[in-house]
């Protein structure tokens, strides 16, 4: 006979894979696509996961959702007709970095654009109704430095799996900042620390 399950905390779950997610990501993502897959179905047959196929996978970040919010939103296809403002309204984003992160979010996944230059943050902040960033390349710049934003291409910004996690977890506090913190690269050195802005209400 296999093991009984036992029933999951779905707070205590996500804890643990907000923990592990940068780990997984870090091993996946020198890999193929094709090796990828290869890698995720042989975890799928140690682990007797069933159905793990490219059609039914869902990246690390999908499945830090609990299965109310998925199912609610298992494609971003599905429902985009939320406006800019009642995203934001929905998020209550505190400081200019966290703004941004919420914009971020909204172009990759409501306005298909996974790549942003500074012009296009700003301009999606106006239409949410935002208050007008007072430097928006500079709490772009900050938003990187601390992790919701990586690098795109051709100078672009892009959000980052660290800033995905923290998003999707907002109006929820205390669930965002855990998720931020696990996946957030760790600091090099006391100099870089220093230097990085601290979370705070940043213009």
């Amino acid at each position: 006979m296999g093991d009984i399950e036992q029933p999951i905390d779905s707070k205590d779950e996500l804890h643990k894979l907000t923990e592990t997610l940068p780990a997984a990501i870090s091993l996946f993502n020198p890999l193929s696509q094709e090796n990828r897959q290869k890698l995720l179905q042989s975890l799928a047959t140690i682990f007797s996961i069933n159905n793990v196929t490219a059609a039914t996978y869902r990246s690390p970040v999908e499945s830090i959702l609990t299965p109310s919010d998925t199912a609610r939103r298992s494609h971003f296809s599905e429902d985009r007709s939320i406006s800019p403002k009642d995203f934001m309204l929905q998020k209550l984003p505190r400081t200019d970095v966290e703004r941004v992160a919420c914009l971020a979010y909204y172009l990759t996944h409501y306005r298909e654009t996974p790549y942003f230059k500074t012009l296009d943050i700003s301009k999606l902040n106006t239409d949410a109704a935002q208050m007008k960033f007072s430097n928006a390349a500079k709490s772009v710049d900050n938003a990187t430095l601390m992790g919701y934003l990586a690098p795109g291409t051709k100078g672009t910004k892009q959000l980052s799996a660290a800033g995905e996690l923290f998003v999707r977890a907002m109006p929820d506090r205390d669930m965002a900042r855990s998720a931020m913190a696990s996946a957030r690269p760790r600091r090099r050195s006391k100099r870089a620390a220093k230097e990085q802005p601290e979370d705070g209400n940043i213009t």
